[in-house]
């Protein structure tokens, strides 16, 4: 996942060496040493790469421009992710939320990096509230019959 302009300009460049790369392999057919499905192999591989890149740079792209407002969680492993997102589409870097929370800058950097593992609940919610994130959850519980 793309958390920072920082690796969406990494990202973006990488898609364009893939693009390229793949170009090459398409172009230049296999080397004499290579199996053509092997070849092929090797194009799938890339062109799978390329769609995963490409797939996580639209996702920053809609949630920086505001195209995305929501996300429906199916557990609570998801919450992380939908917190991230919520701070990209609240236009807010990771710095501006660490200016929020009153935290460094690197704190942030490091929740973010390991998805809000071992983070408080109440810090989880002091942040969801930094990020004015409303979170709707329906509970089902298992009732034996």
């Amino acid at each position: 996942m793309i958390t920072n302009e920082r690796q969406y300009r990494i990202s973006k460049a990488a898609l364009e060496r893939f693009e390229d790369g793949l170009a090459a392999l398409k172009v230049s057919g296999p080397a004499p040493d290579v199996h053509p499905r092997i070849h092929e192999a090797m194009i799938e591989a890339n062109e799978s790469q390329r769609d995963e890149l490409r797939e996580e740079l639209e996702r920053y792209d809609d949630l920086r421009s505001g195209r995305v407002a929501e996300r429906t969680l199916s557990s609570l492993r998801e919450l992380p992710i939908a917190m991230i997102e919520a701070r990209i589409a609240a236009r807010l870097t990771q710095r501006d939320l660490a200016k929020r929370l009153g935290v460094p800058e690197q704190q942030v950097q490091r929740w973010e990096a390991n998805s809000y593992s071992g983070v408080a609940i109440d810090r989880l919610q002091e942040i969801a509230d930094a990020l004015q994130l409303q979170v709707l959850e329906t509970v089902t519980y298992a009732v034996p019959a």
